[in-house]
């Protein structure tokens, strides 16, 4: 079985100023001693400055999302090109919050990944289930079902990653059990095998929904979690860090 290098990625969201970017640079700092793959995904207009003060270090800086045309009348968008060219190299792509806000259907995601991948960028795909479908049992076909209409043929031989985030974990301060989060990645895997053959037993699936210090080492320890989407907790340093080390 392959063991695919840790990624560790912190989701800021709509957080950030300019004075956050001190921040970013104590990750960076800290984040050198960690055997994991670090990132961070700020907002649209903090990538530049960030990807410049972290281009010497262990830190990628990535993308919260694009748009899947190059360019075009799309106000308020970002294309991949832009993102790379501001020095991105990651893209968090299909987040429940965009799925649920703003309607992005798996076949959307889709192009997503497919005008990241022309852009160099390496995506980040995200999945999870509501409440109500956790309820009802249909989690796992909920989760399968995104993955196979979210990731495109073009994926094959490409890096990028899965991020399982339960919608209902998602800043609440729930958290699955072990042994659910353990049931969902293997689901994943088995998914990724089928769809990309063994190259889908090396893509890293990470686990998101309330990741902070006080569990990550039992989450980023379970079969098939190869590492983690963080949000709140990826804003300050301290905390941030201390899910790396982790890993």
């Amino acid at each position: 079985m392959i063991t695919p290098t840790p990624l560790i990625a912190g989701n800021w969201k709509m957080n950030g100023l300019q004075a956050s970017l001190a921040e970013a640079c104590a990750i960076a700092e800290g984040a050198g001693r960690s055997r994991a793959r670090v990132a961070i995904c700020p907002p649209s207009l903090l990538v530049h400055q960030m990807a410049e003060l972290l281009a010497d270090t262990k830190v990628v800086v990535g993308g919260q999302d694009v748009h899947w045309e190059p360019s075009g009348a799309y106000t308020g968008d970002i294309s991949a090109e832009m993102l790379a060219d501001a020095g991105a190299k990651m893209v968090i792509i299909g987040h429940s919050e965009r799925r649920a806000c703003y309607c992005e259907t798996d076949a959307m995601v889709a192009r997503k990944v497919e005008a990241s991948l022309a852009a160099g960028l390496e995506p980040i795909v995200c999945v999870g289930e509501t409440l109500v479908e956790r309820k009802a049992g249909a989690a796992l076909t909920v989760v399968t079902g995104q993955l196979r209409g979210s990731l495109p043929k073009a994926l094959a031989g490409k890096s990028f990653a899965v991020a399982y985030e339960p919608v209902w974990a998602i800043g609440t301060g729930l958290t699955p059990t072990t042994s659910e989060i353990e049931e969902m990645h293997r689901a994943i895997r088995a998914t990724l095998v089928d769809l990309f053959g063994d190259d889908g037993a090396g893509v890293p699936i990470l686990y998101g929904g309330s990741v902070k210090p006080s569990n990550a080492a039992e989450i980023l320890h379970a079969a098939e979690v190869g590492g983690a989407l963080v949000g709140g907790a990826s804003l300050k340093a301290s905390d941030f860090l201390a899910i790396v080390d982790a890993a």
